[in-house]
């Protein structure tokens, strides 16, 4: 069962030169690290656009490996530790939330943790979908986000 990574940056009291500094930082110095963590099968870097309650997100990482072993693995990998100390240098860790997550089959979940990512998630059963998707919309593609300039817009790899 895959397990993700993720991290949520909240802008705190960070003013425009220290949330630029940051991005600039994070892209050159700390997500060229994590892109080489041993076992991680993909990256995705987004910018949060919209939030629909009162949030100071300003943007997401999520880091997906194929298990909790190969997850631990990572982590304790050099690189994953310098990248950990690039970014406690460069935002301060109130800023930082970073969790683990698994799928939860109860919820319906059993279907996204057994697909690929390259196969459509089965529709719900009234034909309602919620929108979301992983590929990347032409307004999306048309913008460089996080140090990902070489893959489409908010995402960085996917080494399946």
């Amino acid at each position: 069962m895959s397990v993700t990574l993720m991290a949520l940056y909240h802008r705190g009291e960070l003013d425009d030169e220290a949330l630029e500094t940051f991005r600039a930082r994070y892209r050159d110095e700390h997500l060229p690290l994590v892109r080489q963590t041993p076992g991680l099968r993909s990256l995705h870097v987004a910018r949060v656009v919209q939030a629909f309650s009162e949030s100071d997100l300003f943007m997401v990482a999520r880091m997906i490996f194929d298990d909790r072993a190969t997850l631990d693995d990572g982590l304790a990998s050099d690189q994953m530790r310098a990248a950990g100390r690039i970014l406690r240098e460069i935002l301060p860790r109130e800023l930082v939330t970073i969790m683990v997550l698994e799928p939860d089959a109860t919820l319906g979940s059993e279907l996204a943790a057994e697909k690929t990512g390259d196969e459509p998630l089965d529709e719900p059963s009234d034909g309602a979908t919620d929108g979301a998707t992983d590929e990347p919309t032409a307004e999306a593609s048309e913008e460089a986000t996080d140090g990902t300039a070489d893959a489409p817009a908010g995402v960085a790899e996917d080494r399946r």
